[in-house]
């Protein structure tokens, strides 16, 4: 059976893009983590104790109650563009309903925007390390990718962006997360958020700013996103996956209004706007319960998590090793030793340590070999005390690795995450 299966696939006349794709290794992750008595710092997976199940049943029973058309195609949501309207205002945004565009989750969001913007072979500017959903999803075009370095304290090298615009190159669009950045948790400095937006506005080159994570802050305010720096070459994303659950698969777009019908087709061919249900019941969450409460909560705990890893990395990482504290989103980027491979790492932390993290060259564009040494991990998922029992484990697997290998004489100098020489961060949280 499996031949036959086989040889009818080498028969299938499939898309030439398809040729070289495979699983994501977030993908793989899911499976590999899936297994109860493993510990999981790799997804970024919201905390399931923290949903608000109870007060989104009372949501959807109401919407299931009054409206006989709940369940039926229909229009965006009116009522709940009105409602971001009042989110963005909260991130430093001022927009109107008439340039808010209503997507099932983030991920559509950067699939409808890039089917509108970039043609097959055209060019895209991105960090050399990004988030690997976005990386999908550009993948089809298969893109001239032009990619610039991210500092470790201030985010995109906006300088490298300003020198291949001002070469000529004349991308689609920039790429970009200014809060909580996946997977390195930088967030983007207020200076280069208003030298980027000048850049995108004198050439003429959208941005298509991802910010799934801006929400979750865990110190003042911070600064508004792009979007807040200019409203006609920034196209906002935002998602109520990390804030309120992923699976009601409900996000949003702001953007100019002018160009929303020609979105609007885009999107009629991905999905003819069935995900009006789960934008009916987020609506009636708004109108009924305390969705600031809930975000402090959110804040509160995950602000707790984080400073439990941080102080775990502290004790139990070795002292060659390097990270940041991020002050946005739910991951924390950990350079190791030069000589650890981080994937060969995560093979010894699976099988003898059941722990999983993300290796940081799944992240990496363009083939970019200077994250072979690093991880990604998720503070958000985990209790602290299975945070701390996994940072436990994760050390010990680079023992037992350590322990593996035959050092030489001379080491390799130590990078930070931006390829950049920089000096050791283990600031206490």
């Amino acid at each position: 059976m499996l031949n036959t299966c086989t040889q009818w696939m080498e028969e299938v006349l499939l898309a030439n893009w398809t040729r070289s794709i495979k699983r994501s290794e977030l993908q793989e992750m899911l499976y590999e983590a899936s297994t109860p008595d493993i510990i999981s710092l790799a997804l970024g997976l919201p905390a399931p104790e923290l949903f608000p199940r109870e007060a989104v049943s009372r949501a959807a029973a109401h919407v299931l109650g009054n409206d006989e058309r709940s369940l039926q195609y229909g229009p965006p949501s009116q009522l709940l563009k009105k409602q971001i309207v009042g989110l963005m205002a909260q991130r430093g945004v001022t927009c109107h309903e008439d340039q808010i565009f209503l997507t099932a989750g983030a991920q559509q969001g950067m699939s409808l925007l890039t089917r509108l913007l970039l043609n097959p072979q055209g060019t895209v500017l991105v960090e050399e390390k990004s988030y690997t959903g976005f990386q999908q999803v550009i993948e089809p075009y298969q893109p001239n990718l032009l990619t610039v370095g991210t500092d470790s304290e201030t985010g995109m090298d906006v300088s490298a962006v300003e020198a291949i615009l001002s070469s000529g190159s004349r991308p689609a669009f920039i790429y970009a997360m200014s809060d909580g950045h996946n997977p390195l948790g930088v967030s983007l400095s207020a200076q280069k958020r208003a030298r980027l937006a000048e850049l995108a506005r004198a050439y003429r080159v959208p941005i298509i700013e991802d910010d799934a994570y801006g929400f979750l802050y865990y110190g003042d305010r911070p600064t508004p996103p792009l979007r807040g720096f200019d409203d006609q070459w920034v196209y906002y994303i935002g998602s109520f996956s990390k804030i309120l659950g992923p699976a009601l698969r409900s996000g949003w777009i702001v953007l100019p209004e002018a160009l929303i019908p020609k979105l609007s087709i885009v999107k009629e061919a991905s999905d003819i706007d069935t995900a009006t249900f789960a934008q009916r019941t987020i609506a009636a969450y708004f109108e009924a319960e305390n969705f600031e409460d809930h975000l402090a909560g959110l804040r509160r705990e995950y602000k707790t998590r984080r400073n439990t890893m941080v102080n775990a990395l502290s004790d139990k990482f070795p002292s060659d090793a390097r990270w940041g504290i991020p002050e946005t989103g739910v991951f924390i980027w950990v350079e190791l030793p030069a000589e650890i491979d981080a994937t060969a790492l995560l093979k010894v932390a699976i099988k003898k340590e059941r722990v999983a993290f993300i290796p940081g060259q799944s992240f990496t564009v363009n083939g970019d070999s200077r994250a072979g040494n690093c991880l990604r991990l998720n503070f958000s998922h985990c209790s602290p005390g299975l945070i701390e029992a996994g940072i436990e484990r994760i050390a010990e697997a680079i023992g037992r690795y350590r322990n593996g290998l035959s050092f030489g004489a001379n080491r390799m100098p130590r990078q930070s995450a931006s390829g950049d020489a920089s000096p050791e961060k283990r600031d206490q949280a």
